[in-house]
């Protein structure tokens, strides 16, 4: 995203797909782009590059990796994939203590590989707790409840 290489971890990973513009919903942060069916669900896509603040354009390799996440299914929109890579748990180092603000929420560590650094995301603070618990009811809510609480 936007020149840098991010990574999560490979066993929260359950698929990679090619992007597809999910249902909207309303009144949602920007960077939640609404609700992807996916296997009889509807799974929350977040689009990485917008929940980081760089420019998010969809190219012909833009992708969905669909995450296990907090007990069930997120899905997060990304330029690309380019690889799986195998890295040793020794590998991954702990941000530095620079590394300040929002953006620090989200890194788990730091790989740099050949030539390459690479950011480790914690997948369980892609979202904060009360952005998780109005998710939360915006998927418990029965279809057509705000048109019935609005009448």
């Amino acid at each position: 995203m936007a020149g840098q290489e991010f990574a999560f971890n490979i066993f929260q990973v359950e698929r990679i797909l090619r992007y597809e513009a999910p249902a909207p919903l309303p009144k949602a942060p920007e960077f939640l782009e609404g609700v992807l069916q996916y296997q009889e669900a509807a799974v929350p896509l977040i689009d990485m590059r917008k929940r980081l603040s760089v420019a998010a354009p969809l190219r012909d390799d833009t992708r969905t990796i669909i995450l296990e996440w907090d007990g069930g299914k997120l899905g997060v929109v990304v330029d690309a994939v380019t690889e799986v890579m195998q890295v040793a748990a020794t590998e991954v180092t702990a941000p530095h203590s620079i590394v300040r603000g929002l953006a620090a929420e989200y890194i788990t560590g730091l790989v740099v590989k050949d030539k390459r650094t690479i950011i480790v995301m914690n997948t369980g603070k892609l979202l904060a707790s009360k952005e998780k618990l109005a998710l939360q009811t915006v998927l418990e809510e029965p279809p057509g409840q705000k048109e019935k609480e609005q009448a």
